[in-house]
């Protein structure tokens, strides 16, 4: 039925995402303003404190058809991800707009002008920052979304608050769909961009961490894999930890960084096989893993509350505490 579903879903869209349609979204809405599930999709773009980058906040390079969608609906911009939870996504788009009203910058071009100039679509492109303790490790947050679209809302947003509540910083990456490659390029310009930055930033560039899910999750095990140089980056160390949600990816090599890797048994999409195969094979190369099978939660839980997944999180960042030095 899911895939029946998904057919219909994108029998309607286009390669950029769902076909464009006039809608009324109104004017724009106050700096001060937080966003309630009584808010539509297109508020979020009229919102002030996202001026000049909403549509980065959404899945799609085009998102103007679900401009009338209600928040509480905003799980069907999201057809591959399942336990979509719009409270927890509200909570954590409402904490961007409370730092932006603090007179904190918010989002982030890690491509010049002229880069995007010469190539329109890295116009898709971007940083979102949740602050933890200054001089804290980073995280970069990958959404998934079978590289048609970037789930950041579900599986961006929401994660990097759960870090942020311990101390630690979060980027959550807009990279560009279409390819794999593509999105791995991005990840890697966007390390380089940080790591160039991390004293503007308030950040160490020390035992920083990379987080996926999905698709996401495929762009983190190809930096573990062959480090950002290897995708148009600079000549950064890799991750000190990788932390990779229910994708079916199986690459691995002796010089991975330690993993947490968690998938549900249910999952239609992530096969659960696969994912194991996986863990034993980097055992058995001599990485540090810690692996987590849920058994009904599905594919992209995102934080995993309200489902078996449920407290996935603390698991993954404990790991991650364990492997900082500083």
């Amino acid at each position: 039925m899911k895939w029946v579903l998904l057919l219909a879903f994108f029998s309607k869209c286009n390669n950029n995402g769902p076909v464009a349609s006039m809608h009324n979204t109104g004017g724009n809405i106050t700096i001060d303003t937080l966003l309630t599930l009584n808010h539509r999709v297109g508020d979020i773009i009229n919102h002030t404190a996202f001026q000049g980058f909403g549509e980065m906040l959404l899945p799609w390079d085009n998102n103007s058809s679900y401009y009338n969608t209600s928040l509480k609906d905003v799980g069907s911009l999201m057809p591959y991800h399942g336990n979509v939870h719009a409270d927890i996504l509200l909570s954590s788009i409402n904490h961007l707009i409370n730092e932006v009203n603090s007179g904190k910058q918010v989002f982030y071009n890690f491509y010049s002008e002229l880069q995007k100039q010469q190539n329109p679509s890295m116009e898709q492109t971007g940083l979102f920052f949740f602050r933890g303790k200054p001089g804290a490790p980073f995280a970069i947050v990958c959404p998934g979304g079978g590289f048609i679209y970037v789930g950041l809302l579900h599986e961006g947003f929401p994660i990097a608050q759960e870090i942020i509540k311990n101390g630690l910083n979060a980027f959550v990456i807009h990279y560009r769909i279409g390819t794999e490659q593509r999105a791995t390029e991005d990840l890697a310009v966007a390390i380089t961009y940080i790591f160039n930055n991390a004293e503007k930033l308030g950040v160490s560039t020390k035992d920083y961490s990379l987080w996926g899910g999905s698709a996401g999750a495929r762009m983190v095990g190809n930096i573990a894999l062959r480090g950002a140089s290897a995708y148009g980056g600079g000549n950064f160390p890799k991750p000190a930890t990788a932390v990779i949600a229910y994708t079916g990816q199986s690459t691995y090599s002796a010089d991975f960084p330690p993993t947490f890797i968690t998938v549900a048994a249910n999952d239609d999409i992530a096969s659960v096989t696969t994912v194991e195969r996986r863990v034993e094979n980097l055992k058995a190369a001599g990485i540090e893993v810690e692996y987590h099978r849920y058994q009904t939660a599905g594919h992209g839980f995102g934080t995993g509350i309200g489902t078996d997944a449920e407290g996935w999180m603390d698991y993954a960042i404990r790991f991650w505490r364990k492997h900082i030095t500083n």
